[in-house]
């Protein structure tokens, strides 16, 4: 995604950078509040409690306000990619790891600017010009970079359709929480939650093989030895006793 300049000018000194950023936050609440079309850079300076020359100091209209909030996001979701891409949570067992992501999405949307992006994306696509479909397929490699870590006995091509059923199933339903209430927007995180683990389990769980036992002497060295009432005895090489399978030790 090619980096668009979006500003007249880039504030050098910090107090110019913080008013920066205090558009940019207003500009999202607005945005949010009233839409798009609907919005004007004199709002836009009226909700940072700034004079409007102090917008078109750095903007030269909402367009250009809207492409900086796009590029702020971008750079906010590959921040975070960049911090759960690590073993740490790859290692942990598939529900830990979805929960630690999903926690991870949720603090990135806690903040006005990724908010109102992700739903304009959706709702207004043709107000974009920083963001097209290619940062959708960009979730959906690494998601499959991820999973291809997590099990490195799938192919590419299975960690691909699988990483491209979570991002799109998971964007609708993020799409549906943002624009609910509270509560309905946490319960939504769960379902989430639950609807991934169900979907990769079968791609992730470990097979633990038990080991039968003898329960005399703990040892593994056993041999079929007949029926005796229509179930399956045993016999230890070890400690040379006889024992029904319902009595086997198993680790």
């Amino acid at each position: 995604m090619a980096q668009v300049k979006t500003m007249r000018r880039l504030p050098k000194q910090q107090r110019g950078k913080q008013r920066v950023e205090k558009i940019l936050d207003a500009a999202a609440t607005v945005f949010s509040e009233v839409g798009y079309e609907a919005a004007t850079t004199h709002l836009i300076a009226a909700r940072a409690d700034t004079a409007v020359g102090s917008v078109y100091q750095f903007f030269p209209d909402k367009a250009a306000i809207f492409k900086a909030l796009e590029i702020r996001h971008v750079e906010r979701v590959r921040a975070m990619w960049a911090r759960v891409d690590t073993p740490a949570i790859i290692e942990l067992p598939l529900r830990q790891m979805i929960q630690k992501l999903i926690a991870a999405v949720t603090q990135l949307f806690e903040n006005p600017i990724s908010r109102v992006v992700f739903i304009q994306f959706y709702t207004a696509p043709e107000i974009f010009q920083a963001i097209d479909e290619s940062f959708t397929q960009e979730a959906i490699n690494f998601t499959a970079h991820l999973l291809k870590q997590k099990n490195a006995e799938l192919s590419n091509e299975q960690c691909h359709l699988l990483g491209e059923v979570c991002v799109h199933c998971s964007n609708t339903l993020i799409l549906v929480a943002l624009r609910s209430n509270q509560e309905h927007s946490q319960q939504l995180s769960l379902q989430i939650e639950d609807l991934l683990v169900a979907y990769l389990n079968p791609y992730f769980e470990v097979q633990v093989m038990k080991v039968m036992k003898c329960p005399h002497c703990h040892s593994e060295q056993l041999s079929k030895n007949g029926h005796r009432h229509g179930k399956q005895r045993y016999l230890c090489k070890e400690c040379g006793k006889q024992f029904a399978e319902t009595l086997a030790l198993y680790e």
